[in-house]
C-alpha cells in the first residue's frame, strides 16, 4: 500500500525488451536501502525489485501492465514517480493508493494561475466504478491529489508549487498520458450501489 506522496524522481537509465515484458533499470537515491523482492510504485504502479547494482534498480512490467498504464511510453532519460510503500505505524499524508493502475488518461490542459497550476485530464470510462468526485482523491502517476474539477470522463487537479518541482508535473506537457488510479473507497461505493 501506498501514500501517493512522491519519495523522488528516479531517472530511467535503461529499458530492456523480454518477450512481452520489459525490464526497467532506474537510478534512485534510495536504492541502497532496498531489497529484492520490495513494491516500489513507478508513476503510480507497483512494480517489484529484481535487482540492484550501485545506485540502480531493475523491474519488470509486464505485457498486462504495459497495456494498461503508460510505463511503455518510458525512454532512457525520462523521469518516473517513485514511492517505497507505507511503513505500519506512518502517517498517510496522502490517501490509500494500491499501486494498481484502473485507466490512463490524456492531459488536456494546463493553466498557470497565481502560484499554481490547474491539469485537466479526459479519461475514456469502461466502468461505473471509474468515477471522480468534487474534493475527492485521486491517483495522478502516483500521485495524491485532490480532484477540483469533476465531470464525465474529466477531471481537474490544481498543483502546488512544492508538487510541481518534486513530482513529474513539471514535465507533463498538454497531450501526455499519465496513470490513473481511482479511489479506492468510491470504487467500492459504486460497486455496492450497482449490486
Amino acid at each position: 500500500m501506498f501514500t501517493g506522496i512522491i519519495e523522488e524522481l528516479g531517472t530511467i537509465k535503461k529499458i530492456q525488451k523480454d518477450k512481452g515484458n520489459i525490464h526497467l533499470t532506474i537510478d534512485a537515491s534510495f536504492t541502497p536501502e532496498l531489497k529484492i523482492d520490495q513494491s516500489i510504485a513507478h508513476n503510480g504502479v507497483c512494480l517489484t525489485v529484481i535487482s540492484i547494482k550501485n545506485s540502480e534498480y531493475t523491474v519488470i512490467a509486464i505485457k498486462e501492465t504495459l497495456e494498461k498504464t503508460n510505463l511503455g511510453n518510458l525512454v532512457p532519460g525520462d523521469k518516473i514517480n517513485l514511492e517505497r510503500c507505507m511503513k505500519i505505524g506512518a502517517r498517510l499524508d496522502g490517501h490509500i493508493v494500491q499501486g494498481h493502475v484502473d485507466t490512463t488518461a490524456i492531459c488536456n490542459q494546463i493553466d498557470i494561475i497565481e502560484g499554481s497550476w490547474i491539469f485537466s485530464f479526459e479519461y475514456a470510462k469502461k466502468s461505473t466504478s471509474e468515477i471522480t468526485v468534487e474534493k475527492g482523491s485521486i491517483s495522478v502517476n502516483g500521485t495524491s491529489l485532490t480532484v477540483v474539477n469533476s465531470k464525465n470522463s474529466k477531471f481537474s487537479v490544481c498543483i502546488i508549487p512544492y508538487t510541481f518541482e518534486n513530482t513529474s508535473f513539471k514535465y507533463l506537457k498538454k497531450g501526455d498520458q499519465v496513470n490513473i488510479e481511482f479511489d479506492i473507497i468510491g470504487k467500492y461505493v459504486a460497486r455496492m450501489i450497482k449490486n
